[in-house]
């Protein structure tokens, strides 16, 4: 028997639902501790200048073994 880790970091995936992570999360045995969003950015490249704009929110969840 493998020993789980006591502290994992579950992404919320692209065509996943915010309800569907968490489940995800209860299923494999761990209880969310913290939500964290990061903003994706694309590079643009307008006029000579290359400029950063974001196109979405990854959204990352710290758990804690149960």
């Amino acid at each position: 028997m493998t020993k789980k880790p006591k502290k994992k970091r579950f992404e919320v995936k692209e065509d996943e639902t915010i309800d569907a992570c968490l489940s995800r999360i209860f299923e494999e045995g761990y209880m969310p501790v913290r939500r964290m969003e990061k903003p994706v950015f694309q590079e643009v490249n307008k006029n000579g200048k290359i400029e950063k704009i974001p196109v979405k929110q990854q959204i990352i969840f710290e758990t804690k073994l149960k």
